[in-house]
């Protein structure tokens, strides 16, 4: 007989103990230093006490002279960076990923292995390994050059204003082609078999159907991909930095929005640190990442997910 109570859905207490850790060690890590740099940003130094300026740091950042041009030019570079590895760093992976996932391919986890190396090394140790290769005293690349007959087009790539960035983000690309590759390739790998049984009956085969068929089946992880490429990008400081210095030279043709945080917050040399300014500057990174992963979340991922099976 019913009792007339209804019975009551037992409380899951063990599902807040398992999440507790995490929460708690993310919070205290991630969500407490934003909270805390957003803060900041609102107030300025006055007779060495903390008052409140609103958004008076956000208008002089994009309007004083003093600062509004050393941070265009941040954010131009670290544009250009990422369009870099958009354009490069991506396909290359996504061609890599289709060759490595070729059946007949011999010897391809070692090659996987070999591309998928570089991701690990420290950023300290890439830049300063290729600043020595492409040192035009003591690098091997002219002599390289001149074995294949091209030493004439050898230049100090790294001491040339406009030559400077490209190369830095080239060396990017070379070290984290990698991560594109590993990605594409574990979404080439999880294809069903019927569906490239069924393109070969209709005569799709090779790269006819790496287009037709592959392609449109990997865009999720593409878009994935891309975002991922965009966040890293904007956060990215360590390769410059080791490479570069925190000036980001020469003539601060490679500073981007990471290098100009730093010699802001921490001064540098005969500049003062402002950790107003410089939190200004990390919030301005913060919205610009928020912005670009929001249109990925709301405008770009909602289309894709028609290609997903």
């Amino acid at each position: 007989m019913a009792t007339g109570k209804s019975e009551r859905t037992p409380i899951r207490w063990h599902i807040a103990v398992f999440l507790a850790p995490a929460v708690l060690i993310y919070s205290a890590v991630m969500i407490v230093p934003l909270f805390g740099t957003l803060q900041l940003s609102l107030f300025t130094t006055i007779d060495n006490e903390q008052v409140f300026a609103g958004i008076d740091n956000f208008r002089t950042l994009f309007g004083d002279e003093r600062w509004s041009v050393s941070f265009w030019n941040a954010l131009w570079n670290n544009t250009w960076f990422f369009i870099i590895h958009m354009l490069v760093q991506n396909p290359v992976g996504i061609l890599l990923a289709a060759l490595l996932s070729h059946p007949r391919l011999r010897f391809s986890a070692f090659y996987r292995t070999a591309i998928f190396i570089p991701t690990i090394l420290s950023f300290v140790i890439v830049g300063f390994t290729w600043k020595l290769i492409l040192s035009p005293l003591w690098g091997v690349a002219p002599d390289l050059l001149d074995m294949v007959g091209l030493k004439h087009l050898f230049t100090p790539w790294l001491g040339k204003e406009e030559y400077a960035l490209t190369t830095l983000g080239l060396i990017s690309v070379w070290q984290f082609v990698g991560i594109p590759m590993m990605l594409i390739y574990a979404a080439l790998l999880s294809i069903p078999d019927e569906i490239l049984e069924a393109a070969e009956c209709d005569g799709i085969t090779g790269f006819s159907q790496f287009w037709k068929i592959q392609l449109p089946l990997i865009l999720p992880a593409i878009g994935i991909i891309s975002v991922l490429t965009f966040v890293g990008n904007f956060n990215a400081f360590d390769l410059i930095y080791s490479a570069q210095g925190a000036l980001a030279g020469p003539n601060y043709s490679t500073d981007i929005l990471g290098t100009f945080l730093y010699r802001t917050f921490f001064g540098f040399q005969l500049q003062t640190g402002d950790p107003n300014m410089g939190a200004t500057i990390a919030s301005i990174m913060f919205f610009i990442i928020l912005t670009g992963v929001c249109i990925y979340l709301f405008a770009i991922q909602t289309r894709l997910r028609r290609y997903q099976f």
